[in-house]
């Protein structure tokens, strides 16, 4: 029998180190939509710098499958408390490199070359940190509390992206423009020493996930778990890759993206990082909300709900974005992001987890996730770039974009199990 304190230890530890992993890898995010462009690719034309600057964010994602593979594999078969100690270890090491970086004028082409590099290692990290983080959490859960235990490892992105945003709105604050660019940008970066100092503590607290004990007490694990949950898990693996496309394309667009794109309206720099910040507090007590109802009603429901109003809202969103109004860029962003979001961003981690045995339980999210991830998230920035560019900065194309990862995500998750109330792992 587990006791409350037990599973307290396993929340405190899935959420802060889950908030620390996202704060280091949506940090980067943010400066590369400020100000990564002109100091690490500068090409005289700010179009194109700004699009490499997002290439540079978008290529972790490539990363992020193979660190998901690597991570899992050790996670699967020697424990997921070891795997999780590493992956922020990793991230953390990343992070403060990228603050210690020189500049193109210092180093010329090798400062874009190390910056990609550390990228890479923070997509690899957070490969492997995702799914650990989720199942330290989904796997000490009671039956009938499992949506809202695997909610709260979801709110750490959010806590991550806002206390990101928080840290780059405050240097924009304290510093002038020359001094923000100079090294301004660079404190957010080995901020992250403390952060992972004080998740590594609570992390080493935590035992095994009661699942893994299971497993390693049975004498289940799987030799090479890649493998077989290709074998006997590909329709959940497919099936999670697809449902991933409207949860990671909407969160870039609404966090990543959209800085660039209002700054392009006209909007300041301080008011786009406050309009995200605002959302990203909105959404964590509203995604909590969502796990905790998707333990009554199943998570498939809101998950489609939620799915098929963001189709709806997409392009509204666009519209109010381009009044130009600082009331309803934050509104329209708090809508989106803070409210409409999280009835599919809550409840991603706890669906797909109730898909795969606990043999592969590990190696079945990250992969189908990862991959998911890869192929639109990390893109989704650029590509709505690109989008405005060849459009001539029409909007419509981005909606569109988004609109079809929806209907894509929507046929996929009709064939996703809900166990809602069952037994993880019968």
């Amino acid at each position: 029998m587990i006791d409350s304190g037990t599973r307290r230890r396993a929340l405190l530890g899935s959420a802060v180190g889950s908030a620390v992993e996202w704060y280091d890898y949506f940090l980067y995010g943010t400066m590369a939509g400020l100000v990564f462009g002109p100091l690490f690719f500068p090409t005289g034309d700010p179009v194109s710098s700004q699009m490499l600057s997002l290439a540079s964010f978008a290529v972790a994602f490539l990363m992020r499958p193979v660190g998901g593979v690597l991570f899992s594999h050790v996670g699967d078969r020697i424990g997921r408390k070891k795997t999780l100690i590493t992956t922020l270890t990793t991230m953390g090491l990343a992070t403060v490199g990228i603050g210690l970086m020189p500049t193109y004028v210092t180093i010329g082409m090798w400062a874009p070359i190390l910056l990609t590099v550390f990228r890479l290692l923070q997509g690899l990290a957070l490969g492997g940190e995702w799914g650990g983080g989720l199942l330290m959490a989904v796997e000490y859960a009671p039956n009938d509390r499992r949506g809202l235990y695997g909610a709260i490892p979801q709110t750490g992105a959010l806590f991550g992206l806002a206390l990101g945003n928080l840290t780059a709105s405050g240097a924009n604050a304290i510093f002038t423009e020359e001094q923000f660019l100079a090294y301004g940008w660079r404190i957010p970066f080995l901020l992250s020493v403390l952060l992972v100092a004080f998740g590594l503590w609570i992390r080493k607290a935590v035992e095994e996930t009661p699942s893994f004990q299971k497993v390693r007490s049975e004498n289940t694990i799987a030799r090479i778990p890649f493998f077989e949950a290709l074998k006997n898990h590909w329709p959940a693996v497919l099936v999670t890759i697809g449902a991933k496309f409207i949860e990671t394309s909407t969160f870039f667009i609404f966090a990543t993206f959209s800085l660039t794109y209002a700054i392009r309206l006209g909007f300041t720099r301080g008011a786009a990082l406050n309009a995200v910040l605002i959302a990203a507090v909105v959404a964590i007590p509203v995604m909590l909300a969502v796990g905790a109802i998707s333990d009554r009603v199943g998570r498939k429901k809101l998950y489609a709900a939620g799915s098929v109003v963001m189709l709806f809202y997409i392009l509204p969103y666009f519209w109010m974005l381009n009044q130009k109004s600082i009331p309803m860029l934050v509104v329209s962003t708090v809508v989106g992001f803070g409210v409409i979001w999280p009835m599919y961003g809550a409840l991603i981690g706890t669906l797909f987890a109730e898909s795969y045995s606990p043999d592969v339980r590990y190696t079945g999210i990250s992969l189908g996730y990862q991959v998911g991830a890869a192929l639109v998230g990390g893109p989704a920035p650029l590509i709505g770039t690109w989008l405005l560019q060849k459009y001539n900065g029409s909007y419509v194309p981005v909606g569109a974009f988004v609109m079809l990862c929806g209907a894509i995500s929507l046929v996929a998750v009709s064939f996703a199990k809900d166990k809602h109330g069952q037994n993880l792992d019968s």
